[in-house]
């Protein structure tokens, strides 16, 4: 974080210094983390669903806390108050904070700001733009997937007064959120991935989630460029609604076409192509990348070293939002080159020694991904000769299309023809009983109450040689599950602390 003192974080923040605050204080990084506290740290006292932050400035106080950002005064052992800035709001003095921030680091230096959000795919895309981007510049991005109302203020806090790229993924839990986090960041450049349909009960349906997601295009100003996926007819819809530039992305599969037409019309200041789609033998996507517009664009070879076909589109929009910012096309396809996942629980992949593989892919989870998911698994089967594992947990917030959803999983899992299902956790059930009414059978498809009796029943039946995928929202417990199993018989510390929004 670029270097504050107590007065300026107030004066950002709208806050007022307590007495004990010291004029000289100044603060060069913020968490809401006592564990993460270290000399010149800004804590922020979040209250949570679980834990209140203020119950915490003792310790990070201890561990070196400058300066405290709370709601309300509290005071040290021996009744003196605590060096804090007091606001009404800490989530929202955070926003306000970043915003200042980000307006700082304009200040100082170019800065291209490029926010992502879309319905799947985010944290994977963030991965690889990030990567790009760093070849050109010091680059900002995302720990895990940060991405809400308090994520992306902890992305902004660590960038510094040269920061060339700041990366800013997007998630939303409502109508408004994308605008309000776009407010926060100005990006100038926003990647859309997909509309899907994950949390539409919490929305009130696919088309407000769409509506929300086209907040970040409509936020542009009229230099800055929107990066849309041409497939995906909703966020195709949205270049009505920015002042910027259009870029596409897409994936043709077969035939790779000389020239798009469609990608030459509008206001596509260029496109991003991924076409001749096949996989490896382990399922990384292998295809021609055509970079540009029309007859000036060129193609470039590129194996992914992520895992599922379903990952090409990823590829593709970074790509795109790479040359958006002014990459050259030669860097980019060098970087993705080979380029696998950085954050954890996307399609992890994990070869035990004993010749067990598992892939887990349950950081988040909605019916689009588990499909994906699901078919890269039965074709990783089918291309090795080896026995399948889904092992599945309940994708959350879908509101009443619950029921509905989770039953054509299962029906898919056994039309997929995958080896074994499990699946864990009651809201899930649905999932189970479609399967097993689909045809399953015997001991094609089992049933736990929780992760625990799952881990015990994995244990005395895989085999060496099984491909087992973990597969659910974050909410499920099947991340740990996948991480415990992918260890052998040892179990792994759980929790890592992660904030993520659709």
């Amino acid at each position: 974080m670029i270097e504050l003192s107590a007065s300026t974080v107030a004066e950002a923040t709208g806050g007022t210094l307590t007495a004990t605050v010291s004029a000289e204080a100044t603060v060069d990084n913020a968490t809401t983390d006592s564990r993460d506290v270290s000399g010149g740290t800004l804590f922020i006292a979040k209250p949570g669903e679980h834990a209140d932050g203020h119950d915490f400035i003792a310790a990070a106080r201890a561990a070196g806390a400058t300066l405290v950002l709370a709601e309300r005064e509290t005071t040290d052992g021996e009744g003196r108050p605590d060096p804090a800035i007091i606001v009404e709001d800490v989530v929202s003095a955070m926003g306000r904070l970043a915003a200042y921030i980000v307006e700082r680091i304009r200040e100082h230096s170019p800065t291209t700001v490029i926010g992502i959000t879309g319905s799947a795919g985010k944290t994977t895309t963030k991965d690889l733009l990030a990567a790009i981007l760093s070849t050109a510049g010091p680059t900002v991005a995302p720990r895990n997937s940060y991405n809400g109302e308090v994520g992306v203020p902890l992305t902004v806090f660590r960038a510094a007064l040269d920061t060339r790229y700041l990366v800013i993924e997007m998630g939303a839990d409502e109508v408004g959120n994308i605008e309000y986090l776009s407010s926060m960041v100005k990006p100038d450049i926003g990647v859309v991935l997909m509309v899907g349909s994950a949390h539409s009960g919490k929305f009130g349906g696919v088309e407000n989630i769409a509506r929300t997601k086209g907040e970040l295009v409509e936020a542009l100003p009229a230099d800055g460029v929107a990066v849309l996926n041409r497939d995906d007819a909703r966020v195709a819809a949205m270049a009505e609604r920015t002042r910027g530039k259009v870029a596409w992305f897409s994936v043709e599969e077969g035939t790779f076409p000389l020239v798009d037409a469609d990608l030459e019309a509008g206001s596509a200041a260029f496109s991003a192509l991924a076409g001749s789609l096949t996989t490896t033998a382990e399922e990384h996507p292998d295809f021609e990348l055509r970079l540009g517009a029309g007859t000036a664009a060129a193609s470039h070879h590129v194996t992914s070293g992520l895992i599922g076909r379903h990952h090409a589109a990823n590829i593709a929009a970074a790509a795109a939002a790479a040359t958006a910012a002014g990459l050259d096309a030669e860097v980019i396809t060098k970087t993705l080159n080979g380029a696998g996942a950085t954050s954890s629980r996307r399609m992890e992949r994990t070869d035990r020694p004993d010749g067990i593989t598992v892939i887990n892919d349950a950081y988040n989870a909605n019916p689009e991904s588990m499909r994906a998911a699901l078919q890269t698994l039965a074709v990783m089967g089918r291309s090795t000769g080896r026995r399948t594992w889904a092992v599945l947990g309940e994708m959350l917030e879908l509101g009443e299309d619950r029921i509905r959803e989770h039953t054509a999983i299962g029906t898919a899992v056994v039309r997929l023809n995958i080896g074994q299902l499990l699946v864990v956790g009651d809201g899930a059930r649905p999932l189970y009983t479609s399967a097993v009414n689909e045809g399953s059978w015997g001991d094609e498809v089992d049933f736990a109450a929780d992760p625990d009796v799952a881990a015990e029943l994995l244990e005395r039946k895989l085999a060496p040689g099984d491909i087992v995928l973990f597969k659910s929202s974050n909410g499920a417990g099947l991340g740990d599950l996948g991480d415990r199993i992918a260890c052998g018989p040892a179990d792994v510390p759980t929790g890592d602390r992660k904030e993520q929004s659709q």
